[in-house]
């Protein structure tokens, strides 16, 4: 049977609507980077539709490496003041700049990217591959929490979110290097606004 992170990771995919601290290990990532936003930016539109091209590439052509579900799309989103005021940023997309990625299985390389790169541009010749990179990250001591409801509803799931962090004695350590970080269960296409899934994580430390 094909290995889901989702189910065999569950405390990074699957957390609560109640928020807890996880420390998140280190793991391979696609990443992109961009800026704008997403409901209207022809840049993260490509973007979305090059991580996945480029995921699936990978999967199909390792076969016999490992049989696995591909990962669920995540983004690191920067916006006003760095989401720690949410009401600016959430009301003014436009000044979003975000990294967004998909998890890959370890035995993903470069060579294995580049191989994938150069199978995609047979597929879709005027796609652009260069931006894409591998990345390793390790994020790290973080406080998460399942959202379910619409992107615009975050701010209150947030403010929860780091009120919790607060109070069991961390500190918000959101900056260039660790920023709000959010994964997509559901596909906004598929499955009405007030019940997408979304997982949020904010990068905490020892107060």
């Amino acid at each position: 049977m094909p290995i889901d992170y989702k189910k065999t990771e569950k405390e990074l995919y699957q957390p609560t609507t109640t928020p807890s601290v996880i420390d998140v290990p280190k793991m391979k990532f696609i990443t992109i980077d961009g800026k704008g936003d997403p409901n209207t930016s022809e840049e993260y539109i490509v973007a979305v539709e090059l991580l996945y091209g480029l995921s699936y590439a990978i999967k199909m052509g390792n076969k016999m490496v490992l049989e696995y579900v591909v990962p669920p799309l995540e983004g690191y989103w920067e916006g006003a003041d760095n989401f720690k005021g949410m009401d600016a940023t959430i009301t003014d997309k436009s000044k979003f700049v975000w990294t967004m990625l998909i998890r890959q299985p370890d035995f993903v390389t470069d060579e294995v990217l580049g191989n994938a790169k150069a199978t995609l541009s047979k597929r879709k010749p005027g796609m652009d591959s260069s931006k894409a990179r591998l990345e390793v990250i390790t994020e790290g001591l973080c406080v998460q929490v399942m959202h379910i409801g619409s992107y615009d509803d975050e701010p209150a799931t947030i403010e929860k979110l780091d009120r919790f962090a607060v109070d069991n004695g961390y500190v918000i350590d959101l900056s260039d290097n660790r920023r709000h970080h959010e994964i997509y269960l559901s596909d906004p296409r598929k499955v009405a606004s007030e019940k997408l899934k979304t997982v949020l994580r904010h990068p905490i430390r020892q107060a």
